[in-house]
């Protein structure tokens, strides 16, 4: 089984890459899914994440208020880095859990997305890592226009990540999407076919 670590920027459009690499048949174990999961109601994410930013980041269902807890940490770095410390280890677990399964099913190709790869060093551990890439004004305009964040909402979200050169220097492979979808959807088609030749056993 091959690893392979995917990441991007907020707006970058890692998102679409992975959805296209999971309809050629790769098995994505999507770490902002993962995040979702592990503070759904009734966990014991959830309850640390209340205790350390208190109630008004609880919804009135008692899910937790996503936006509430956005605006809360990424103009403030320290708090940032204090659910970073609850969330990533809770994810890494679950990762790994479905890294294992996916062992055990005898997967070809298995692709963590992660949007912050770059800022954790963790590269040294996959295969192969690929980075989407589009220019911070196209990310900020998608930002603005597609998920209707504020722009200094988004440009606190885009600071908070590492910065594209960081993301740049780690990378195996880019994929560019600053311009067409058929573009980018040959690039993947590219990266799929490399990524499928790597797992095909040579014969002598």
């Amino acid at each position: 089984m091959i690893k392979v670590a995917l990441t991007g920027g907020i707006g970058s459009g890692k998102s679409e890459v992975e959805g296209l690499l999971a309809a050629r048949g790769a098995t994505v174990v999507d770490a902002d899914a993962l995040a979702r999961e592990v503070v759904a109601p009734g966990t014991p994410g959830l309850a640390a994440v209340l205790a350390e930013f208190g109630p008004t980041v609880r919804a009135a269902d008692g899910s937790l208020d996503r936006a509430a807890l956005a605006a809360v940490v990424f103009p403030d770095p320290p708090r940032l880095a204090r659910l970073e410390a609850i969330l990533h280890p809770l994810v890494a677990a679950r990762a790994h859990e479905m890294e294992e399964a996916a062992e055990l099913r005898g997967d070809a190709v298995l692709v963590h997305s992660m949007p912050l790869l770059a800022d954790r060093e963790h590269a040294a551990g996959y295969d192969l890592v690929v980075v989407v890439d589009a220019p911070d004004e196209v990310r900020l305009e998608r930002l603005v226009a597609q998920r209707g964040l504020a722009e200094q909402d988004a440009r606190a979200r885009m600071a908070a990540q590492a910065s594209r050169e960081q993301r740049l220097a780690i990378a195996d492979v880019v994929v560019r999407n600053d311009g067409t979808l058929d573009g980018l959807v040959d690039q993947v088609d590219r990266l799929w076919a490399d990524l499928t030749a790597r797992t095909t056993p040579r014969t002598s």
